[in-house]
């Protein structure tokens, strides 16, 4: 069973939203803590998923990602699986669902995704590249795997850059589906730590549009 938690005696009949959330590279799920705690203040459940081999290819996680989202799915006090994920994490979830993909699945929202790869990552692939395989699969070579990936289609997805990111640039975040994106002054950790990022979440998990003042782009 995922990481979920429900009070005793939670009703089958009233299925809530689950708002499966993944951290990125050298970080760990504790990261998700504070996000996780605003959005179940607005109502959702969320299950914080993580990962520490950093030297396997991203699609091993893929792999493990795919079966958490399929007992998510399975779980019947749940009635929408949402995906909010950070850097890599938005990576190892496009692949995992390229590999699974819920019956339930509701919105999927990105935070500062290297979707066309990471210029960092490009820099230092020649040096750690053969060690830490997602750093060479993380570059923004037209061969990468990040740029090989297909991104899922026919699903609401929101894209959150951060203005001061010295990991990814904001034309790297776009994914290739349609999309609506923001860009908040923070930078790339620090969208996790932003009120701001829990409310842009939560009104995007729950209309599929990000509210304002903040306006979106949504011509790619």
């Amino acid at each position: 069973m995922p990481s979920v938690r429900f009070t005793p005696g939670s009703p089958a009949d009233h299925p809530r939203e689950c708002v499966s959330l993944v951290h990125g590279f050298l970080a760990n799920k504790y990261m998700l803590t504070l996000l996780g705690s605003r959005l179940r203040a607005r109502g959702y459940l969320t299950s914080a998923w993580g990962y520490w081999n950093m030297q396997c290819s991203l699609l091993v996680h893929a792999e493990r990602f795919a079966r958490e989202l399929e007992l998510l799915d399975r779980e019947p006090r749940i009635g929408a699986v949402h995906i909010v994920a950070h850097s890599m994490g938005c990576i190892i979830s496009r692949a995992a669902l390229d590999r699974y993909r819920p019956a339930k699945l509701g919105r999927f929202v990105m935070l500062a995704p290297p979707n066309r790869g990471s210029f960092v990552a490009t820099a230092a692939a020649g040096t750690f590249g053969r060690l830490l395989h997602p750093v060479r699969e993380l570059s923004t070579a037209s061969d990468s795997l990040v740029n090989s990936l297909p991104t899922p289609q026919d699903i609401d997805i929101g894209v959150i850059a951060a203005k001061h990111d010295a990991l990814v640039a904001e034309e790297s975040t776009h994914p290739d589906a349609p999309h609506a994106h923001v860009t908040m002054a923070t930078w790339h950790s620090g969208l996790l730590f932003s009120r701001e990022t829990a409310d842009m979440v939560a009104g995007f998990l729950a209309t599929g549009e990000f509210p304002s003042p903040v306006a979106t782009d949504t011509s790619r």
